[in-house]
């Protein structure tokens, strides 16, 4: 394509015929002194090698010949110009092409090569041609690389050498040769033809801007070469890749038209780079609201800090998806974790605080805290050096006073941490690879309704999903498997973790997990445990087996409906109370446990499938409701399905309320519970006070405290054989723990009833 046909440009100038008061003998600016009635030039009208042409008397020595028309330069344009020179006597000069570069406003272009190569004229006759080639882009065969500032040049040529001979030169032909550079598809725009040079350090951030607004919709190439960018740049148009980017990690890099993983991963020349430039983007632009990786494993062998990789975000709060891909850990040392002891001091009176942190520097938000006193999953939230103080995300149980902590940050492939909030961030169809060295994803310190759905984590180290503060507050976890790589080990020995949250209103729905230690450990309240699938059985005989979802929270107002709980418990602790000597409020309230199966096998037969953990005397049970389940044991049978683990202390059975155990149904379990329980009694002898024995079917061997029905299956008799119509009254809570009834009679009777018992 030739531009001067096609736009309708004029690069040609005119003949030496048409007069000479347009050639210059300067640089060919207005004003510049002409070859018009010059004493050393002169048209010869017919030479045998040229026909018409300029005869010429070097006289300077540096002779300029330039056009005074201004021949304009287009972006992603390349001009050839050409001459052809013969001597005629005197000294023998040499000859180049020459131009000057003119600007928009008339000034000179400066710092510009303006001169092609150099052709000697070596005897008199000889025809020589020079010719050079200018244009915006480097690129081979282009003598003169102006750059995209120049809008229009001078142009001609130099003789050079000795003063004092004689030249005759044949009319200067200027063309468009851009098909020599350009490729068959001519919707390709090329950078370099707009200024860009791909050396690595010259800025190409504006010769992309400029390639990408005269591209209008065409697409762009990225020819080879490493191109700096010093600003931010956006593409509106389509681009590919053949050389890469580089740009300080403060700039944004928008590619509208083709934002996905794998174009960025070309763009940057590498694919943990390319996912962080990516993720930048899509926290800038607001064109975008998923990034989509490609279906494309990407190797990562370092934890990914989100927060660096968007450093002008501190936090973000508009929903975008991470979607389509897989995330495949290797390397080693850079997942270990980092271990840090420090002396600290805690009051329970301000039970998120550790006061006077020695080195407080070296601990790590994100360190998940252990010590003498400290529950499961406790984080560190935030650090202050100046203050050397450690916000935590939940108190602790029994901590009072200064002793050693320790403060391990685990290593995650997606580390939001850096952020103080993140709200609406998804994570969809994605596999975390983990490997069993990295963990998987760890959240921001405060947020609303992190989403992943349709993901595999699998083999994490320690933990799958992490919250080190309130950053899962409205979680939502879907369909997703979270595979262990702990299932050879015995599952008291395991110490992976799928899920931790800290924060209300978690969903997690219709998930698979595999022998972890705990599928899911849940500080919050308000929570939805619906429809998942978690195993965590082992080979061992009489097998320990250990919580599957771990309530922290007294109060937990949590649902857990429709789950397979195979081989694991639910667990039911305070160790979240900042004080656990309980005086008053709602205890061990509002939890629902309902339609789920419970399996075990092989189990020690004391294992139980629903446990509470009390930490701090006089809790009760103020609220729990275990209807519609399936507990069944196999390869042996299980004393019970309920049972308090004392290890810190006892529950108070002489309160409670609302406690419903009804419509479950029990296999290979030696003492079913119910509340209400229902106890056919037989009198076989004659007795003013019958003794109702509850044989420890109230839940958690809990006390009769109140009797709602007695009911006669049978005649009640005297001793003498007579009928007797006669109602009892009743005393609560008899025999050494409570868990008997009295029934007093007016008289001694004897025959049968059905005494309807609760603990609550």
């Amino acid at each position: 394509m030739n531009k001067a046909i096609t736009e309708g440009i004029l690069l040609m100038p005119p003949q030496f015929s048409q007069g000479l008061d347009v050639w210059s003998s300067g640089d060919g600016t207005p004003g510049s002194d002409t070859y018009d009635g010059a004493v050393n030039a002169a048209f010869v009208p017919a030479d045998q090698d040229f026909g018409g042409c300029l005869e010429l008397m070097k006289s300077e020595p540096t002779q300029q010949l330039r056009y005074m028309g201004e021949t304009p330069l287009l972006p992603g344009c390349y001009l050839r110009i050409t001459a052809r020179i013969k001597a005629i006597s005197g000294n023998l000069p040499s000859a180049r092409i020459a131009g000057w570069a003119g600007n928009d406003s008339r000034t000179h272009v400066g710092g510009l090569v303006e001169v092609g190569p150099t052709a000697v004229i070596e005897a008199y006759g000889d025809v020589v041609e020079v010719s050079a080639i200018v244009g915006a882009g480097v690129r081979g065969g282009v003598d003169m690389v102006w750059g995209a500032a120049p809008a229009y040049g001078h142009f001609g040529l130099d003789l050079t050498g000795s003063v004092g001979g004689v030249v005759r030169i044949d009319d200067i032909v200027i063309e468009d040769i851009t098909q020599v550079f350009h490729r068959d598809m001519l919707s390709l725009v090329d950078v370099r033809d707009y200024g860009a040079v791909g050396d690595g350090v010259t800025d190409d951030s504006a010769a992309f801007e400029a390639a990408d607004a005269a591209a209008a919709g065409r697409e762009i190439l990225v020819s080879e070469g490493t191109f700096f960018l010093g600003d931010s740049v956006t593409f509106d148009s389509p681009v590919v890749f053949e050389g890469t980017v580089d740009m300080a990690r403060e700039h944004v890099f928008s590619l509208r038209r083709n934002f996905d993983f794998p174009t960025y991963a070309e763009a940057f020349g590498d694919e943990v780079e390319g996912l962080k430039r990516a993720f930048q983007s899509l926290l800038n632009d607001s064109d975008h609201e998923s990034l989509d990786l490609g279906g494309r494993r990407i190797v990562v062998d370092a934890p990914i800090d989100l927060q660096a990789a968007a450093p002008n975000r501190t936090q973000y709060a508009q929903r975008r998806i991470i979607k389509n891909g897989q995330l495949y850990v290797s390397g080693d040392s850079a997942w270990d974790p980092e271990v840090v002891s420090s002396q600290a001091s805690y009051a329970p009176s301000d039970g998120r605080l550790l006061r006077n942190v020695v080195n407080a520097a070296n601990v790590q938000v994100g360190s998940v805290v252990t010590g003498n006193g400290v529950g499961r999953e406790v984080y560190v939230r935030s650090v202050n050096v100046a203050t050397q103080e450690v916000m935590l995300s939940q108190p602790f149980y029994d901590a009072e006073g200064t002793q050693n902590f320790t403060f391990t940050r685990y290593k995650y492939v997606l580390d939001f941490s850096g952020f103080s909030k993140i709200s609406q961030m998804s994570v969809s169809n994605v596999e975390l690879l983990c490997n069993s060295r990295a963990n998987g994803i760890l959240l921001s310190g405060a947020g609303i309704a992190f989403h992943l759905r349709d993901s595999f984590i699998n083999r994490p180290k320690h933990h799958g999903i992490s919250s080190p503060g309130e950053g899962c507050q409205g979680m939502l976890v879907d369909r997703c498997q979270f595979l262990t790589d702990e299932g050879s080990e015995r599952a008291q020995d395991r110490q992976s973790i799928a899920i931790n949250c800290n924060a209300n209103d978690v969903k997690i729905r219709n998930n698979r997990a595999s022998q972890f230690r705990h599928f899911a450990v849940v500080g919050g309240s308000n929570c939805m445990i619906t429809g998942n699938h978690f195993f965590q059985g082992d080979g061992e005989d009489a097998g320990v087996r250990t919580a599957g979802v771990l309530l922290i929270n007294g109060y937990c107002s949590a649902t857990i409906d429709g789950n397979y709980i195979d081989n694991a418990s639910i667990e039911w602790s305070n160790e979240y109370d900042p004080q656990p000597d309980f005086a008053g409020g709602f205890s061990f309230g509002a939890l629902s446990i309902t339609d789920n199966v419970f399996l075990s096998g092989d189990v020690a037969p004391w294992f139980s499938y629903i446990v509470i953990k009390p930490h701090g005397t006089g809790h009760s049970i103020t609220g729990l409701n275990v209807t519609g389940n399936k507990f069944r044991s196999i390869s042996g049978n299980i004393d019970r399905v309920d049972r308090v683990d004392t290890s810190f202390a006892d529950l108070d059975m002489s309160k409670g309320k609302h406690v419903t155990f009804d419509g479950n149904t029990y296999h290979s379990v030696v003492t079913p519970t119910y509340n209400p329980l229902f106890i056919d009694h037989d009198q076989n002898s004659a007795a003013s006070t019958w003794s109702v024995k509850s044989e420890g079917h109230l839940p958690f061997g809990g006390r009769c405290r109140r009797v709602q029905s007695v009911v006669a299956t049978s005649r009640l008799r005297n001793s003498s054989g007579q009928t007797i119509y006669a109602t009892p009254y009743v005393g609560l809570e008899q025999g050494s723990n409570g868990d008997e009834v009295d029934l007093h009679w007016e008289t001694a009777l004897e025959g049968n009833v059905t005494v309807g018992v609760r603990m609550d």
